[in-house]
This record gives C-alpha cells, sequence and structure tokens, in this order.
C-alpha cells in the first residue's frame, strides 16, 4: 500500500485539459506561420512587389521635393507658409500603397487560382487558422518594407528641401509620428488588400476593390453636394491614412488619430466578413 502511494506521489501531473487545447492551437498556427513564410519568400511576386514598393515610395517623394524645391522662388507667401514637409517627402505613398495592396491580394487568391488552396487547407483544416497566419506572415514583411520605405522617402526628401532651408527633422514636433503613420498606412492597405482577397478569392476582383476603395470613392466623394463630400471623403481609407501621415493640421482631413483608428475599422470590418467568408465557403 505504501509502495502504491509513494508511486502516485511521485507521478507527474496530468496536463489540465484546459491548456493542452490551448498548447495545440498555439503549434498549428506557429506550424501555418512556417508554411506560410515558405510560400511567401518563394514567390517572386513578393520580391518584385515590395522593391516597387520601396523604389516608387522613396523615388516619387524625392522627385516631388525636388520639383517643389524647383519652383520654390516662385511660390506665393500662402504656399510657403502651409507647406508640410513631412507629408512632402511622403507623397510616393499615393502609388505605392498600389504596389504593396496587390501583394496582399495575390498572397491568397493566387492560390485560389491555382488550385493550391485545397492542399493547403487539407494540410491544415482550420482555415482561420490559415488566415490567421498568411495575415502575421505577411503583415510583418510588410512592417518591415513600409518602415524602411518611409524613413528612407523622409531623409531623402529632407536633404533636397534642406538646400532652400525648409526641410524638417525627425526631433521636430509631430514629424516622427508622421512618418510612423504613413508606414503603418502602407501595412493597413497591405492587409486591407489580403482581407479582400480573401472574401472575393479572384485576383481582378480584388484589386478592382481595393483600387475602387483608396481611390474611385474619394474621387466619387469629393463630387457630392458640399458639406457631404468633405464629410464623406473623410471616413474613407485615402484621406484616412492621408491624416496619418500630414504635421500641419488640415480642415478637410480628420486628426492623425482619429483617421488611424477610421483604417483599423475598415480592416476590422474587412477581416470579420473575410473570416466568416473563409470558415463557410467551399474551397
Amino acid at each position: 500500500m505504501s509502495t502504491t502511494t509513494a508511486e502516485q506521489s511521485t507521478a507527474a501531473p496530468e496536463p489540465s485539459p484546459q491548456a493542452a487545447p490551448g498548447r495545440e492551437r498555439g503549434s498549428l498556427l506557429w506550424a501555418a506561420i512556417g508554411s506560410e513564410w515558405t510560400k511567401l519568400r518563394s514567390a517572386r511576386s513578393t520580391v518584385y512587389s515590395l522593391l516597387a514598393t520601396i523604389a516608387i515610395t522613396i523615388g516619387f517623394g524625392a522627385l516631388l521635393s525636388w520639383a517643389f524645391v524647383s519652383r520654390y522662388d516662385h511660390l506665393s507667401v500662402q504656399d510657403r507658409v502651409t507647406f508640410d514637409a513631412t507629408s512632402h517627402s511622403l507623397r510616393g505613398l499615393f502609388l505605392s500603397q498600389l504596389a504593396i495592396g496587390v501583394l496582399g491580394v495575390l498572397i491568397i487568391s493566387s492560390e485560389y487560382t491555382t488550385g493550391l488552396i485545397r492542399p493547403t487547407f487539407t494540410a491544415m483544416p482550420q482555415r482561420r487558422t490559415v488566415l490567421a497566419a498568411k495575415t502575421v506572415v505577411f503583415g510583418s514583411v510588410a512592417l518591415v518594407v513600409a518602415i524602411v520605405s518611409c524613413f528612407s522617402a523622409f531623409l531623402i526628401g529632407q536633404s533636397i528641401l534642406a538646400t532652400k532651408h525648409i526641410g524638417v527633422s525627425l526631433s521636430d514636433p509631430h514629424v516622427f509620428r508622421a512618418v510612423c503613420g504613413g508606414a503603418a498606412y502602407l501595412v493597413f492597405v497591405g492587409l486591407l488588400g489580403l482581407g479582400l482577397g480573401t472574401i472575393l478569392r479572384r485576383t481582378a476582383g480584388a484589386i478592382s476593390a481595393l483600387f475602387g476603395l483608396v481611390l474611385v470613392l474619394q474621387l466619387l466623394a469629393l463630387a457630392l453636394p458640399s458639406p457631404w463630400n468633405h464629410d464623406v471623403a473623410k471616413i474613407l481609407p485615402g484621406q484616412a491614412g492621408q491624416a496619418m501621415a500630414s504635421v500641419r493640421p488640415d480642415a478637410d482631413l480628420l486628426s492623425a488619430g482619429v483617421g488611424a483608428l477610421v483604417c483599423l475599422a475598415w480592416l476590422v470590418g474587412t477581416y470579420i466578413l473575410a473570416t466568416v467568408i473563409i470558415s463557410r465557403r467551399d474551397a
């Protein structure tokens, strides 16, 4: 009897029934992340799109900064006073957002197009885990690229603007926040593309929807009668992102914090719909 009691007392405690499922879900997510990372870095479209994002953000911002400097002596006093050196050097985001957004769409729509989504779901039946893994992997890569792009564009742009003594530094009020806001907006557009690709599953349709959200809807909103034109345009992704990357206050834009919340609301709504659809729709 005493031997049995001693063996029972020294036996390792069994895992609680609540801890085991949690560890299992965590291991599944890490396995899915590893798989998605392998797929992401092995696709040529990833390299091309990320390089295009960096090149456009830096190149277009430098070009516009040079153009502003070249005509600076002919500008009015009003134009000089209202000039935002930070957002001007980040103007390349207007085009580079499309490159990273298209990549976000391709991350999942290409698998639906080629049929590779079926073996993906066969190996990992937990479809929400697959979507979460794609989001983590692509979001992390997009964040690194966005930070490199925006800070490089800012530094190069300010070096050009400094020839007319109109440049700013990261230590100036709200400048660092605006550059980080531009980077956050790039990540937002990329993840928005991933969400739309999940919902629509077709590359052409998802890219069209993305362009419509970040570009076309804004133009349509500005065509509305006043004051609806500005009120509606403020809550669309394009102008919300512009607010995040601006230093000077603008009556036609939201504050930087509210703009970030608007982008987050768009992203959350897209991913809620994407999560429901990917769970219920056949591959």
